[in-house]
């Protein structure tokens, strides 16, 4: 029988398409929304109806859609509503970006996951987590907001080009949300193979009913088993094996599988019965599995093929050449002679004299070259003549195509100075400083000295790895195509989330290199 609701309508704006996915919150569908020049949404219908004390549960609804929304603006790792409503039959509706990509739930049951592959998902997931537990501002009023579902089907991997594994929390509030329909109040709703003792019981949750949720599901893809096995599938059944029956060891599940100590504790902690007994707060989880990826890298020192596992693809050329540690006059691979290019670039006038970064191509040689100008006291600049240089670039491209272009200066002595850009990929200056970023594969550094704020005084070269080139004419020609909202200011705030979690991950990364011969890092 099709689908009545294929090819319809729904508010003069989504035009269902395809059901993608069935549960016992409701029904996903992908459309397309037509007054973004057909950009594909996922509509989900809850699987309630507001006829009943239809205006109470409208408002309650709209609260919990307006929640949802906050979320995604705030983290990267929650799928980002945007928009909500109620059909002409009475049954809500939300609308969520579109995202193609895989359930944990699927990856879990097609192969065991790999221990960096495990801390690399469950980071993400406790920094999704840990955005809702401290709470969005409504009203005035900081409101910490419990997931209540954690379970490996609500989180969803995608595959992206800039981030790798993109780790993104579905569902949020809607397990509340479902729960408050006066049809369902005599009944349990939640998935029982997940819920902590006190989501049985009933009582009001706090953050850590998600730490227990997460637990079980991390013991789940370590060992693609559950901790706690109830005789029955039926409320009463787990509820006995949740209060009382203690979760089975990785020994005795998973007698080959030899995981760090931190790990098992860390699990087994996050299990506890009593709230109290587990770990407080998504902030203690994060210390340990940031402390495990940390010597996991040490562990394997790298100098060509630096890897960080995290949601985010940092790649290094395969070719890592030393610097010298002197500035030569010959060394035209890291330092321009001042006659080349320090003589004749000025800091222009219509920018302020203060500390500042900014993109704008040079002519060198003829030839039109990407070039980050950058203004710094003149002992920093002095600080970073001998440095290790890095680059990374990160896009995305809902709400708004936006590019993130990092460079980071590291010197062991000094630490690092992170040079972040931001390029709305929809503007001119956009797409021409990105199109001479693939042409050259490669870009200048251009200091001048805030005391003077005169000519350039120190040039140096950051190259770029050929597949970093890839992507970046990829992303180029992805932006020249989609729809956007216009809202970069958003895409933008979210990149800056990612960048500040990505930053101690590089810096461990820089940190582990002997510098005392610099090497280029760009990639």
């Amino acid at each position: 029988m099709s689908d009545p609701n294929i090819g319809r309508l729904l508010s003069k704006r989504y035009q269902l398409q395809q059901l993608i996915g069935t549960g016992a919150m409701g029904r996903v569908y992908r459309a397309q929304d037509i007054l973004l020049g057909g950009v594909p949404v996922a509509v989900k219908f809850l699987a309630l109806s507001v006829q009943n004390q239809k205006m109470r549960l409208q408002e309650r609804f709209e609260t919990e859609a307006k929640t949802c929304a906050l979320l995604g603006q705030k983290s990267i790792h929650i799928v980002r509503v945007m928009d909500c409503g109620v059909d002409e039959n009475d049954v809500p509706f939300y609308v969520m970006e579109y995202l193609q990509g895989d359930s944990l739930s699927n990856i879990i049951r097609k192969q065991q996951l790999s221990l960096p592959r495990f801390l690399n998902f469950v980071r993400q997931i406790c920094l999704g987590l840990q955005c809702a537990h401290q709470g969005i501002a409504i009203d005035g009023k900081i409101c910490p907001i419990v997931h209540r579902d954690i379970k490996p089907s609500n989180i969803l991997v995608i595959q992206d080009a800039s981030f790798g594994e993109l780790v993104k929390i579905l569902d949020f509030g809607i397990a509340k949300l479902v729960q408050a329909n006066n049809n369902y109040t005599n009944c349990y709703l939640g998935t029982l193979a997940y819920s902590s003792p006190e989501q049985m019981d009933g009582k009001e949750l706090d953050n850590r009913s998600d730490i227990y949720s997460l637990g079980v599901m991390m013991f789940e893809m370590l060992t693609g088993k559950m901790p706690l096995v109830a005789p029955a599938h039926s409320f009463g059944a787990w509820y006995k094996t949740h209060h009382q029956q203690p979760p089975r060891s990785f020994a005795e599940v998973a007698p080959t599988l030899h995981l760090p100590k931190e790990i098992v504790n860390l699990v087994m902690s996050c299990l506890a019965k009593a709230p109290s007994d587990r770990p407080q707060n998504m902030g203690e989880i994060l210390k340990v599995l940031t402390s495990l990826e940390q010597q996991l890298d040490t562990s394997h020192p790298q100098v060509q093929g630096i890897s960080i596992p995290s949601s985010n693809s940092l790649v290094v050329p395969p070719t890592i050449k030393a610097e010298q540690k002197q500035q030569t006059n010959s060394d035209h691979s890291t330092f321009l002679s001042k006659g080349e290019i320090s003589q004749k670039v000025c800091w222009p006038g219509n920018k302020p004299v203060a500390n500042i970064v900014f993109p704008h191509p040079i002519r060198v040689g003829g030839e039109l070259t990407p070039a980050l100008w950058i203004m710094l006291p003149q002992l920093e600049i002095q600080k970073r003549s001998v440095c290790t240089r890095y680059n990374q670039f990160l896009f995305i491209t809902a709400p708004h195509p936006m590019l993130l272009w990092l460079t980071v200066l590291y010197n062991r002595q000094y630490g690092p100075k992170w040079l972040p850009y931001y390029l709305d990929l929809k503007t001119n200056l956009g797409q021409e400083i990105t199109r001479l970023l693939v042409q050259r594969g490669f870009y200048y550094l251009l200091f001048f000295p805030r005391e003077t704020a005169g000519h350039c005084t120190k040039t140096l070269v950051s190259t770029i790895a050929s597949v970093q080139c890839q992507r970046l004419q990829h992303w180029l020609s992805t932006s020249s195509s989609c729809a956007s909202p216009s809202q970069p200011q958003l895409s933008k705030n979210l990149l800056k989330i990612e960048y500040e979690n990505i930053k101690p991950q590089i810096l461990a990364k820089l940190e582990a290199i002997d510098t005392d011969l610099p090497f280029d890092l760009s990639a």
